[in-house]
């Protein structure tokens, strides 16, 4: 094989491979296209065909709406070498302050100019502005807790009564959706307009809460777990009947309906003598291997259908052995291996010889057979109001006096014998005694530190400590036990924080702005595109379509990484498109150069990707630098832009240097003497 077949077959290869990811790709990219595929063919053909994982895109702020806050803190007070652990302090308390406030991806930064620290919020999708505020600029908040001994309060007169009353309301609205069902109503189209209408037939019920779930099909349930009621009521009736009677549970009114049963199995009933030795699983007796073996063999020689549970009884170190033996129905995945291989290989009626398990040694006797089921069954469950719905739940801990007010600083110490870190704690007068009070009557007992109202230790109490300073020991690491003094401090250090600047953005206008960008690319691209297949003909449409490679490999890479797209970032994407083209058009230029004095198109490609090969390094190199510089010195709308264009612009490499010249290899026919019309390549002449 010569070598330019070769190399035209693993063109094809690469192109194939290439076309195929990039499909993959796409998929990953915009999944709808492939759900909708899949509806159609799971509605048509019958198929349960999945749809592909969906991975949200990253909104930045501008797109996705929310609020921009930047912070001065006031550091007048704090040492100058401390002020910039104090910042981190306060920026790592408000980052999870944020995060308990549900917003997702905050940015918070600490910023230091001309001797002012700033702290910055980026807080995306934030409806309620005001409250976000407020709880960000509130002082970081230290406690310290005790458990609740507290009983807990007991439902008032009252409050028995409208739970009755309201119950009561419930199940009859219950009693009449299942007379509509047994009469024959369809059983979804009731459950549906019960659902809708409950509310406002039942008087007091939208202030008292009553709600109904919706008819669910709960598919095959098989009488373990939360179903084990439905599964009772499912083998009284057969495969579309209504179970004549409410399913009343602690918390709810069941209406039934069987839809399907199938067998799944086989149960059995049986009974065992079980003898136990010393080593085997939950044994408390004193036999040895060999007496519990000559025991076994024992109650065989004796042992009758007859006189089965009195020798159980007699022999049986086993839970069961008051019962007789006695285990049940059960099937053969919840006995080990070994009990359910002789059980269930046995007739009706008969007794096993000596079978040894993890427990000890057995003998069974199987009583008796039967199919099991599994029920499809849809339900109409109305919800009752239990006492866990009028009372709160009880607090695990209650606030002392005792706060970050009277802490005085925190710092990592090294326990003196094993050296392992742990977090040394001052108090000030006033906690000194408060500190005494709560260790003397807590002795025995934890005592919780609560920064932000999440605790962050729980120590316990081993004796009255007076000397106004305790330490936190536990299963630290050494930066473990250096973030813990720092949040400490930042409680216990209050940096005053001042809201100095704030820009709220709609999400309305987010979208608009993210709809307009989008419409702007599409729009250069298609321009773009048209250009290169006008000018440069065939090579100017393998580009375009290498340039679509491109486009989802990067769409792709901010997906995956995920990279928060804003619209700076989009800006650089965008950019990074005619950086891609760039590429292509010096590499092109230099195609024709070649084609015009007449080289072979083979050489001429080769020489034309030679040859624009160090412009292309050069150009991209100096933008790649100046990316990095916009990325580690500029702010986050800076930042990312840097980041899209530096990542559009390693890929345009790829996309010029790789899949279009791939491409432009498959025009190449080895052997062939026939030459491609010039101006397919954007060539007037030839010289």
């Amino acid at each position: 094989m010569s070598k330019k077949l070769k190399q035209t077959t693993k063109a094809r290869i690469t192109v194939l491979f290439i076309v195929l990811v990039s499909l993959l790709l796409l998929v990953f990219n915009a999944p709808a296209l492939y759900d909708r595929s899949v509806d159609y063919l799971n509605d048509k053909l019958g198929t349960e065909f999945g749809h592909f994982v969906n991975v949200p895109y990253r909104l930045g702020l501008d797109l996705q709406g929310g609020t921009h806050l930047v912070y001065e803190a006031d550091t007048s007070k704090i040492e100058s070498g401390e002020k910039g652990e104090a910042m981190q302090g306060v920026r790592d308390v408000i980052e999870r302050r944020v995060n308990a406030f549900g917003v997702s991806e905050p940015v918070v930064q600490v910023n230091k100019a001309q001797d002012k620290w700033r702290i910055i919020a980026e807080l995306a999708g934030v409806k309620d502005v005001n409250k976000a505020i407020e709880m960000i600029g509130a002082t970081p908040l230290l406690e310290f807790k005790e458990q609740n001994d507290q009983p807990p309060r007991e439902l008032t007169v009252e409050e028995k009564q409208e739970m009755e009353e309201y119950n009561e309301r419930a199940k009859e609205k219950a009693n009449k959706a299942l007379q509509k069902a047994l009469d024959g109503q369809d059983f979804e189209q009731l459950s549906k307009e019960y659902s809708a209408g409950m509310e406002a037939e039942v008087e007091g019920a939208e202030s008292a809460g009553i709600t109904i779930n919706q008819s669910a099909n709960l598919g095959w349930i098989d009488g373990k777990g939360a179903h084990s009621q439905l599964f009772q009521a499912a083998e009284e009736i057969e495969p579309d009947e209504v179970y004549p009677e409410l399913i009343e549970s602690e918390s709810s009114y069941e209406i039934l309906k069987l839809k399907d049963k199938r067998q799944s199995g086989q149960e059995i009933k049986a009974s065992h003598i079980l003898v136990c030795y010393e080593g085997a699983s939950r044994c408390e007796e004193g036999y040895t291997r060999e007496e519990a073996k000559n025991r076994i063999q024992e109650a065989k020689d004796k042992v009758t259908t007859k006189n089965f549970a009195q020798l159980a009884e007699e022999y049986s170190t086993g839970p069961s052995a008051s019962q007789g033996g006695d285990l049940g129905w059960f099937d053969k995945e919840q006995m080990v291996k070994e009990f359910s291989d002789t059980a269930f290989a046995m007739e009706n009626g008969e007794i096993s010889d000596a079978v040894e398990t993890d427990f000890g040694f057995h003998l069974i006797f199987r009583q008796d057979s039967r199919g099991k089921y599994e029920y499809e069954v849809a339900h109409i469950s109305i919800n009752k109001k239990t006492e866990t719905d009028i009372l709160p739940p009880q607090e695990e801990w209650v606030l002392t006096d005792l706060s970050g007010k009277q802490l005085e600083s925190s710092r990592v110490e090294f326990e003196q014998t094993t050296q392992a870190p742990l977090v040394a704690l001052e108090f000030n007068s006033e906690g000194k005694d408060l500190f005494a009070e709560i260790t003397k009557r807590n002795i025995g007992k934890p005592v919780a530190i609560f920064l932000d109202g999440q605790p962050i230790s729980i120590p316990r109490v081993n004796e009255e400590i007076t000397g106004g300073s305790a330490v936190i020991q536990g299963d630290f690491t050494l930066e473990e036990a250096q973030l813990l003094a720092q949040r400490l401090n930042a409680g216990a250090l209050p940096v005053p924080i001042e809201l100095v600047g704030q820009q709220t953005i709609g999400a309305s206008l987010g979208q608009d702005s993210l709809q307009k960008s989008l419409f702007a690319g599409i729009v250069g691209l298609i321009l773009v595109g048209a250009f290169m297949i006008l000018y440069y003909r065939l090579p100017g449409l393998l580009a375009v379509l290498a340039l679509g490679v491109y486009g989802v490999v990067v769409l792709f890479i901010f997906k995956s990484i995920p990279v928060t797209l804003t619209l700076s970032g989009i800006a650089g994407f965008i950019l990074s498109v005619g950086m891609a083209v760039d590429a292509n058009v010096l590499i092109f230029e230099r195609l024709k150069e070649e084609l015009k004095v007449g080289k072979p198109l083979g050489t001429a490609i080769e020489e034309g990707f030679k040859r624009a090969w160090t412009s292309i390094r050069d150009g991209n190199v100096s933008t790649l630098i100046t990316c990095f510089i916009l990325a580690w010195f500029g702010t986050s709308m800076i930042k990312g832009f840097a980041i899209t264009l530096g990542i559009g612009v390693l890929v345009s490499m790829f996309s010029a240097l790789v899949v279009t010249r791939q491409f432009l290899t498959l025009l190449v026919k080895p052997g062939s003497k026939k030459k491609r019309p010039l101006w397919l390549f954007g060539v007037k002449k030839q010289d």
